[in-house]
């Protein structure tokens, strides 16, 4: 169930709404007259949404690339070559 809370609840109990953000890593939806106005997150949670959509991107460049007929390589070539990179260097 989500956490809806007016916009005074910000001034009169911002460490509460902190605490629970961050607890729950769950958004807590500010209310302005009764009408939706801002969501609160956590900075880990938001960092979390922020690269989720940053892959998605990437993930959807990729597949128009191979879809315009752009040669695409093979994951485990790519994962063994890269695993080689890593071991060399440590």
């Amino acid at each position: 169930m989500p956490s809806i809370r007016p916009i005074s609840d910000l001034r009169n109990n911002s460490n509460e709404i902190s605490e629970f953000v961050k607890g729950t890593r769950e958004p807590v939806f500010i209310t302005k007259n009764g009408v939706g106005d801002m969501v609160v997150l956590s900075m880990e949670t938001f960092e979390a949404m922020q690269a989720q959509v940053e892959l998605y991107s990437k993930l959807g460049e990729a597949e128009a690339r191979v879809a315009a007929g752009e040669q695409a390589t093979d994951f485990k070539k790519f994962a063994a070559e890269l695993r080689g990179r890593v071991h060399g260097k440590i």
